[in-house]
């Protein structure tokens, strides 16, 4: 016996809020929230039911009575069916009111934390073609849009280079202008597929696992320098070179040319061989005269004008005098270890990526920053009473962890430290909520400065200063 529908039409339903992972808020008639992926606060839409919950409901508007006077026109074509730039039909100074108002809530309503008042966000200079970092899937069975499957034509175009559907590991949804990273990466992703498509290159099959061109990565920085990367699944030399070498003559600004081959069940490159075809194995970032080297691997703030703003914060939070002993946990590449550096005493970075680390010390060294020290291990096991005792205990700790957050046991390591100040950068202000909930008792918080990294999309960091309370 098939599953009853239990889908429901609500009418009339005004959209009121914005929510977490970018979708906005409505009520229903008895009073349970529904959350909604196609509408904006101050929308007023019937709504067609998805999901039944015991405290809530997920919907999508089907019909619009009103549309919301936040409501401005999406720049891309691909809006509503890619997933990467939801709130790209928000106005952007409402896209920046709810982003500070969800790091006010998570803070509050997660942390129970009492908080000063917040600086206003930070917004960015950029708000579309600012991202430094783009990875791209190949696939020979590319989705097709409603329009296309309601045309009745017979669509003999069937190869992609895009985005994944949201939700859909294999579903690849081909770009034709994707508005996150400046040219000439659009430029060199076309060229990429009409060549492959020229040529017979095979696109790959993710389900069946079968096909030549897997992903492309293409990545670039403020010195003017560009990486491009391909990942390969089936070697084929004479096609492989066919395709590289025409990248090489056909955009000769290239600084690193690279190529995978990759013939695992997924993407990721950190346990592949990445092979130089031509230039170099990497590009340069520069920030206030650093210079940052950037591997195939390494990971960089993927907005650079942006990363640059939070450092400043960060820094400024920090309020060094050159006496101090800081901790830059989850250091990364050292980009905020080495970035302070100049105004404090010594700095000591921990990571738990070897490849992060080795990156970090050659920074350093082309630097010419002499007091900074890395080590690398998990967290929570390698920042430990011994590794106080041999180091030192620090006047101030850094702290920019994962989207997860911090080990509980590295926090309760910085309270039996008990470091004067500490500045906690989060991606994610929920875990850092969580975390900063446990520190409440010993920590007082002064400073808290939400930083937009990513227009067009819910996603906001945010940095809170905290001082040791007196007892």
């Amino acid at each position: 016996m098939g599953r009853k529908n239990t889908r429901q039409v609500f009418e009339n339903v005004e959209v009121v809020d914005a929510g977490a992972k970018g979708k906005t808020i409505g009520k229903a008639p008895d009073g349970r929230v529904i959350f909604l992926t196609n509408t904006v606060p101050g929308d007023v839409v019937d709504v067609m039911t998805t999901k039944k919950r015991k405290a809530y409901f997920e919907g999508v508007a089907t019909k619009f009575h009103t549309f919301s006077n936040k409501r401005t026109t999406p720049v891309c074509e691909h809006f509503g069916v890619c997933g990467g730039c939801k709130w790209q039909d928000m106005g952007y100074e409402h896209q920046l009111f709810y982003k500070q108002k969800e790091v006010e809530n998570n803070l509050r309503r997660i942390g129970h934390l009492e908080l000063p008042k917040t600086s206003t966000i930070l917004g960015s200079k950029n708000q579309y073609f600012y991202r430094n970092k783009m990875e791209f899937s190949f696939s020979d069975s590319r989705w097709l849009t409603l329009e296309e499957i309601n045309s009745g034509k017979e669509i003999d175009d069937k190869n992609a280079l895009g985005f994944h559907i949201p939700g859909m590991w294999d579903k690849i949804l081909d770009i034709k202008k994707c508005h996150l990273q400046e040219d000439p990466s659009n430029a060199i992703r076309l060229e990429i597929k009409d060549f492959a498509i020229k040529n017979n290159l095979s696109f790959f099959n993710p389900r069946n696992q079968w096909g030549m061109l897997r992903t492309v990565m293409i990545r670039t920085s403020s010195t003017g320098e560009i990486m491009v990367m391909i990942q390969f699944y089936e070697d084929d030399l004479k096609k492989r070179e066919l395709l590289m070498n025409h990248l090489a003559a056909s955009f000769p600004e290239i600084t690193a040319l690279l190529y995978v081959i990759n013939q695992k069940q997924n993407d990721t490159i950190y346990d592949q061989e990445i092979i130089c075809y031509s230039g170099r194995d990497h590009i340069f970032e520069e920030m206030e005269g650093l210079q940052f080297k950037i591997n195939a691997k390494s990971f960089y703030q993927t907005n650079s004008d942006q990363a640059y703003e939070l450092y400043k914060v960060t820094r400024d939070f920090a309020g060094l005098t050159g006496n101090e002993l800081v901790y830059d946990l989850y250091t990364g590449t050292g980009t905020i270890a080495q970035f302070v550096a100049k105004k404090a005493k010594k700095v000591i970075g921990i990571e738990a990526v070897p490849e992060a680390i080795a990156d970090a010390k050659a920074n350093a060294k082309r630097n010419k920053i002499d007091n900074v020290d890395f080590f690398v291990g998990d967290m929570k096991n390698v920042f430990n009473p011994a590794f106080i005792k041999e180091h030192g205990r620090p006047d101030l700790i850094i702290t920019d962890p994962p989207r997860d957050g911090m080990h509980a046991a590295v926090v309760q390591q910085i309270l039996s430290i008990a470091p004067e100040k500490v500045v906690y950068v989060s991606c994610n202000s929920a875990t850092q909520a969580r975390d900063l909930e446990m520190m409440k008792e010993d920590y007082e918080i002064l400073k808290v400065q939400p930083v937009d990294m990513f227009p067009q999309t819910h996603h906001v960091e945010n940095v809170v200063l905290l001082e040791k309370r007196t007892k």
